[in-house]
C-alpha cells in the first residue's frame, strides 16, 4: 500500500501523519519478543483501534508495509553511504543496516503465511541485489573490491542474518560481516 488508500486518492495530511506513527511504532514493537498485537501498536500511537485498521485491516498488512519500508530504507542507503564513504567501507557499513534489517525480516516473515512472504522476497531481492551490486561496482572500479564478486554471492552470504536469535546476531554478527568484507577484497 502506498501513500493513498486503495483505490481512493492522496490521504489528508492528519491521515498520512497517523500512518506514519503507525509504521513508526510498529517498527519498534516488532523487535520485541513475541507477536505483534494491533492493540499495542495503537495504545504506542495514542490512536484508537479504528484508525489503526482503516491504514492496516489485518496485522499481516502492517507487517508487509514495515517490511516494505525496510527493504526501501535499505537499497536507498547504498548510494548515501557510497557519497560518503570509499567503496569497501561504504560496503561494510551497509553490511551493518543489513543486520538491522535481518531482525525486521526474520520477524515480519515468522509472522506472515508463505504466499505473502513470497511476495515480499520478490520485493526485496531485485532492489536488495541492485543495491549490493552498485556497491560491489564502485569497488570493483576503486580497485578493492574482487572482480569476481556478485550481488548473488553476497545475497546468500547475507542470508543466515535473519536466522539468527538477537544475542547470536550482536555476538557474532559484526565479525562475520567483517569476515565477509574482507573475503570481498582482493587477494594478491
Amino acid at each position: 500500500m502506498s501513500a493513498s488508500v486503495k483505490g481512493g486518492g492522496p490521504l489528508r495530511a492528519d491521515a498520512q501523519r497517523n500512518r506514519e506513527r503507525i509504521l513508526r511504532a510498529a517498527h519498534e514493537l516488532v523487535r520485541e519478543p513475541g507477536e505483534l498485537k494491533l492493540n499495542a501498536v495503537a495504545k504506542a500511537c495514542g490512536i484508537g483501534q479504528g484508525t489503526l485498521y482503516r491504514h492496516f485491516p489485518t496485522r499481516e498488512d502492517l507487517l508487509v508495509e514495515v517490511y516494505r519500508r525496510e527493504v526501501d530504507d535499505l537499497v536507498a542507503a547504498a548510494p548515501r553511504l557510497l557519497a560518503a564513504h570509499k567503496p569497501v567501507d561504504a560496503l561494510a557499513a551497509w553490511f551493518d543496516r543489513v543486520a538491522a534489517y535481518a531482525r525486521v525480516k526474520r520477524d515480519v516473515f515468522a509472522a506472515v503465511e508463505a504466499a505473502t512472504w513470497r511476495d515480499l522476497a520478490a520485493h526485496s531481492l531485485g532492489p536488495i541485489g541492485e543495491a549490493i551490486e552498485l556497491l560491489l561496482a564502485a569497488g570493483r572500479s576503486a580497485g578493492s573490491v574482487r572482480d569476481d564478486a556478485e550481488a548473488r554471492d553476497v545475497i546468500v552470504l547475507i542470508s543466515w542474518l535473519s536466522r539468527l536469535d538477537d544475542a547470536e546476531l550482536d555476538a557474532r554478527g559484526p565479525r562475520l560481516l567483517s569476515i565477509l568484507v574482507d573475503g570481498l577484497r582482493p587477494h594478491g
